[in-house]
């Protein structure tokens, strides 16, 4: 299991994700302060092999604070991970009412979306990792 990890200024997206295709074990927001308690708990209940973490805001300063766990924290380019997250949230949760009828790419999710992020920060690591 990879643990996926959108770091940010006051919150971090965090997923725990098995294989591609799967849904996430474990999937949320926190308080960027939280993070490494956050982890630490991840850790007893999942098999986690290896942190994602995305190259963002935050990110070395986070590493270092991971990296006393015991698991590998390997950086992960995070291009284009908002919009790809915001398509994702869309697709999981459609627009109802006269929302479904503006376009989807001029629309913003009524919620902060770095779970999402954390997810295809996870999913990005594990096609790299399959790549030969």
């Amino acid at each position: 299991m990879i643990l996926g990890v959108d770091p940010g200024t006051r919150k971090c997206g965090y997923a725990v994700l098995a294989a591609m295709g799967r849904r996430p074990e474990a999937f949320g927001i926190v308080e960027t302060d939280a993070l490494p308690a956050l982890v630490s708990q991840l850790l007893t209940r999942h098999a986690i092999a290896a942190i994602a973490m995305g190259g963002g805001t935050h990110a070395r300063s986070l590493c270092a604070l991971l990296s006393g766990l015991g698991v590998p924290v390997l950086i992960v380019d995070e291009r284009d991970t908002t919009l790809r997250a915001r398509a994702r949230y869309f697709a999981d949760c459609p627009p109802r009412g006269w929302r479904r009828l503006v376009p989807r790419g001029m629309l913003l999710p009524p919620r902060p979306i770095d779970d999402y992020a954390a997810l295809l920060i996870a999913e990005r690591y594990l096609e790299s990792a399959a790549a030969p």
